[in-house]
Order: C-alpha cells, then sequence, then structure tokens
C-alpha cells in the first residue's frame, strides 16, 4: 500500500509539473501576442549583428537575378539600416523575403498591384492579421543560420542508410534476451552495446544536428501552413490555395520526420528525458532523419514555395506596420510606364524615413539635377532620400512624402565609396570602377531607364582632371537613357553643365556665430561657402582665416591663385 502511494505522488507529482509547464507556455503566448498586436504602427526596437544580417540575406541569395539593387547601391544607401526600420516580421521566412523584397524592384504594375491589395487588407482588417500574426509568432526563427544554409547542403551527407542502426537494435534486443539466459553474459552485452550505441549516435547527430534543426523548422513552416490553409481569408486565395497544395506535397515529410524534429527540445520534463535516451540507444531519430532526409530532397521546390508564399503574406503585414509607423506621412506611389511621360520624377514633402523630424522638400525634374552647396548642408542625405524612398516605391509600394511620381527605374549610386585595400585598388581607382558600371548601364538601350546618383564625382583626383572628367561623364549621362542625381562642390560644373541639368541647391545662415541649416531644396547653383567661416568659428587662427578668405575671392574674381 505504502508503494501504491508513493508511485501515485510520483505520477501527480509529474502531472502537476506538466500542468505548469503548460499554463506558463500559455500565459507567455498570449501576453507576448498582446505585445505584437500593440506594436502593430510602432518602429521595430530589435537591433541586428552583422552575422545575423549575413544569414537573413540568404533567400536573396537564392533567389538573386541581374535586375535586382547591387551591393554598392544596397551600401551606398544604408539599405541595412531601412531594412531594420521596417522589419517587423516574426519568422525567418518573413525576414529573409522582406530582405530580398527591398532588393529586387518590381518592373511593372501587376506585381505591385497585388501587393498593394495585400497590405491594405492586413492594414484594414484586424482580425485576420491578427491570426497571421499568431502564425508567424509560432513559425519563429531558425536560429543562427539561414533554412537556405542548410537545405542547400543536403547533399553534402551523400547517402545515408538505415541498415547498420537497425543491426544494433537488434542486438540490444538480443542481449535483453540473453539475460533470460546467463544474466551476467546478458547484462555485460547490453552494457557493451548501449554504451557503443550512445557513442556512435553522438558522432553520427553532431554530423546531422544542422540539418535536425532545418527539419524542426520545415516542419513549423508545415504547421503553419496548414494553419494558413483552414483560413477563409477573402482577398489572398490565390496565395492560401499555393500554401495548401505544397503543404500536401510534403505530408510524407511531416510524417517521417516526427520524432526527428522532437528531439532536443530541452524543456525539463522527466518522460520526455527518457525519451530522449530512448532515442539514443535505439537510433529513434537517425532513422527517421534518413526517411525524412530523402523524402525532402524529392520536394525541395515546395519547400521553397511555402517559404515565398509565408514571407510574401508576413511582408505585406511588415509593410503596412511600416506605413502607419511613418509619423510624418507616406504616399502610395505613382509608377508608370515610360512611354509618353519620359524620365522625369515628381513628389511632394518628400523626407527620407529613417530621419526623426526629417525636412521635406518638392521635387518636379525632368532631367539631371546638379546639387551644390556648403559642407553639412543636407546634398548627400537629399540624394539618399530621393534614392531610397524611389527604391521603396518599386519594392514595397510605399514612399515617405505626400506624394511621389516617377516611371520604373534601374536604380544605381555611387556614394559611400572606399580604398578596396583587399583589392589593392586606391580610392580613386574604386570610384571610377564604380560609375563606370552605370555607365555600362545606360549605354543598354533596352529596359527601363537608370535613375543614378553620384555624390561628389570623381573627388579622387585633382580639380583640373575632375572637372574636366567630370563634365564628359555627366554629359554621358544626360545623353543617355538616364535620370542622374549628382552633388558636387565643383561649382564650375553648373556652368559647364547648365544645357543639360536643372541646378539645385541647399545653403546655411550663419546667425550669432552660430551655423544654421534649413535643409531646402534651393533653385539654382550654391551663393554662398562656410568651409572658411567654420575654421574662423572653432577659433583658429586669424591670419589663416583671413588670409585664406582673401585667396579665395581673388581666385573667383580673377580666376587665378596669384
Amino acid at each position: 500500500m505504502d508503494a501504491f502511494i508513493f508511485i501515485c505522488l510520483i505520477l501527480l507529482a509529474i502531472v502537476l509539473v506538466m500542468t505548469k509547464e503548460y499554463v506558463d507556455s500559455r500565459k507567455f503566448l498570449e501576453r507576448r501576442l498582446r505585445e505584437i498586436y500593440a506594436g502593430y504602427g510602432m518602429p521595430p526596437g530589435r537591433s541586428y549583428g552583422a552575422e545575423e544580417l549575413s544569414h537573413i540575406r540568404m533567400y536573396y541569395e537564392k533567389h538573386r537575378t541581374a535586375d535586382q539593387i547591387d551591393d554598392i547601391t544596397w551600401n551606398d544607401l544604408y539599405m541595412d539600416a531601412v531594412y531594420q526600420r521596417m522589419n517587423t516580421c516574426l519568422s525567418a521566412a518573413g525576414d529573409e523575403y522582406l530582405y530580398y523584397r527591398l532588393r529586387t524592384p518590381a518592373a511593372d504594375a501587376d506585381e505591385l498591384e497585388k501587393m498593394e491589395r495585400r497590405i491594405v487588407l492586413f492594414m484594414e482588417r484586424e482580425e485576420e492579421r491578427h491570426r497571421l500574426q499568431r502564425i508567424f509568432f509560432m513559425l519563429g526563427r531558425t536560429g543562427r543560420h539561414s533554412i537556405y544554409e542548410y537545405l542547400d547542403h543536403l547533399d553534402l551527407l551523400g547517402e545515408r542508410k538505415s541498415d547498420k542502426y537497425f543491426f544494433w537494435d537488434i542486438l540490444i534486443l538480443l542481449s535483453i534476451g540473453g539475460m533470460f539466459v546467463s544474466l551476467s553474459v546478458g547484462l555485460v552485452c547490453l552494457f557493451g552495446v548501449l554504451c557503443h550505441n550512445l557513442i556512435d549516435y553522438f558522432k553520427e547527430y553532431r554530423q546531422i544536428e544542422p540539418y535536425i534543426t532545418s527539419f524542426a523548422y520545415v516542419r513549423r513552416l508545415l504547421k503553419g501552413g496548414e494553419e494558413l490553409g483552414k483560413a477563409e481569408i477573402s482577398g489572398i486565395e490565390e496565395e492560401l490555395a499555393a500554401v495548401r497544395e505544397a503543404c500536401k506535397s510534403l505530408r510524407g515529410f511531416m510524417r517521417s520526420s516526427y520524432l526527428v524534429s522532437g528531439a532536443k527540445q530541452g524543456s525539463g520534463n522527466p518522460l520526455e528525458v527518457l525519451f530522449d535516451y530512448l532515442r539514443m540507444l535505439f537510433y529513434m531519430d537517425l532513422i527517421r532523419f534518413n526517411r525524412a532526409f530523402h523524402n525532402l530532397q524529392k520536394h525541395m521546390g515546395e519547400v521553397d514555395r511555402l517559404i515565398t508564399v509565408t514571407g510574401e503574406l508576413e511582408c505585406a503585414v511588415a509593410a503596412g506596420s511600416f506605413r502607419k509607423s511613418l509619423e510624418q506621412g507616406f504616399c502610395v506611389p505613382a509608377l508608370y510606364e515610360e512611354a509618353g511621360k519620359g524620365i522625369s520624377m515628381r513628389a511632394k514633402g518628400l523626407y527620407h524615413p529613417l530621419l526623426r523630424e526629417a525636412v521635406p522638400n518638392d521635387l518636379e525634374v525632368k532631367r539631371g539635377v546638379l546639387l551644390t552647396g556648403s559642407n553639412a548642408s543636407g546634398k548627400s542625405t537629399f540624394l539618399r532620400a530621393v534614392a531610397v524612398n524611389a527604391l521603396l516605391a518599386q519594392t514595397v509600394h510605399t514612399c515617405a512624402a505626400a506624394s511621389f511620381e516617377a516611371p520604373f527605374y534601374r536604380i544605381f549610386s555611387s556614394m559611400s565609396l572606399r580604398d578596396d585595400l583587399a583589392g589593392g585598388d586606391s580610392y580613386y581607382m574604386v570610384e571610377i570602377k564604380s560609375i563606370k558600371r552605370i555607365l555600362d548601364q545606360v549605354e543598354q538601350a533596352e529596359g527601363r531607364p537608370v535613375l543614378c546618383f553620384v555624390d561628389e564625382v570623381l573627388r579622387g583626383t585633382n580639380t583640373v582632371e575632375r572637372i574636366a572628367a567630370s563634365t564628359q561623364i555627366m554629359k554621358k549621362l544626360a545623353a543617355g537613357h538616364a535620370l542622374c542625381f549628382a552633388a558636387t562642390h565643383d561649382v564650375e560644373l553648373t556652368k559647364l553643365l547648365e544645357r543639360e541639368y536643372d541646378n539645385y541647391h541647399f545653403e546655411e545662415r550663419i546667425e550669432e556665430n552660430d551655423i544654421y541649416f534649413p535643409y531646402r531644396l534651393m533653385d539654382g547653383p550654391a551663393s554662398t561657402r562656410n568651409a572658411i567661416a567654420l575654421l574662423r568659428m572653432l577659433k583658429y587662427d586669424e591670419h589663416i582665416t583671413t588670409a585664406a578668405e582673401a585667396m579665395a575671392e581673388r581666385f573667383l574674381r580673377e580666376g587665378n591663385w596669384r
């Protein structure tokens, strides 16, 4: 009787522990979901390391095309920061697809119209949005690596067979049977077999562990897909049908991967601990792994499709949240095919989405723009504001502006360049290679027009050759199928290029020994300078500033330095 009571108490304790774990997990889930729902339309607070960003780009690497944003332009525009500002995704599929989306401008209106319908749907229909956010949260992320880093290397595992696992499982059973013949011999044999299996298991497990992680994520992806497939959401019927079809093709993998992905959860549950040891001793998850491995190899396309559709839907949710988070407002861009309207651009109230309390500017251009102005007056920021909004218009159909109208562009920049120490290239060599790639794109007559941005053309060489070469490069761009925005300190270019480019400038105001920048785009070339004034404000020797001003005035008046 005492033994029976003891056993009952143990069972009751196990039940209580499991119940508490379940209740705690439900409370955590509901609390976290409330935070997620409330955070819609708020800037995300998540931070990213360089390693994480390198994994997030894997979907993009897997689906690269010639028309995507190149690395120079992406880095010039600080698009990693823009991505982080936008990314409210909850799953790895969403993270990776949003990155891909921002690097893949649409070439026509159909793709963007489809995205717009999704964005508006989830912005307006809260219940459906919450349902999807719950699914995305449960799907979660893959850990340290992208799922594609695992799936792309499945072939490296080679041919996997389970024959040896079955052999050692039989030896366990034979050893147990032998104990009824000779207890001591049976125990020794059983101990030897179990030791071998544990050692061999961990050796094998280390080899396949990354792939087990990927299997677990594919399973979560399938479970999320099944939940999506059950949803009846008008407006995304096509996407839901694609999800259901992919899940149907992967049912075999779902069955064969059950024990594999269920291992190593680390909950501390005594029954799970006991079952984990049984998995190890009998190679249960390794046998299942091999079955799942072969099944998954046959259906890689369906996995990719499931990731894509899931990512598309979560990207739409994130884009809607981004729109609501823009305190200075947003607009849906008006994009058009070039024919009949040329390569012009028109925008009102345009600002950079990364800036708080940004100064908006209006813009209407039908040819290239040459931008001059003092140091720190806002030239580079304005170039990036135009470029980022042009890119957002063609990717997430959203602009940080009151209105934005333009054709579909191929977007390139040459702005934040550095010496290539590894490649042995000087700054000037890096710069001319960067500009050459834009010229090559412009010379391709077919396709969309090029929208390009150049900050301080050929700053890496001497003044005479810089002005001469810059003039010819800018004329070549203007004569081609391109709309070019360029910033320069060389005021000579405003005269040399006045037939090809419209002149705009930013200016500063010096008030009470302080400098003030209004950040307003002004017509015409810059007429003020602040470099020497800044020296004076920082208490440089009076002789230096006075003599410098005199030299500058003489050059402007006489055209020489003597």
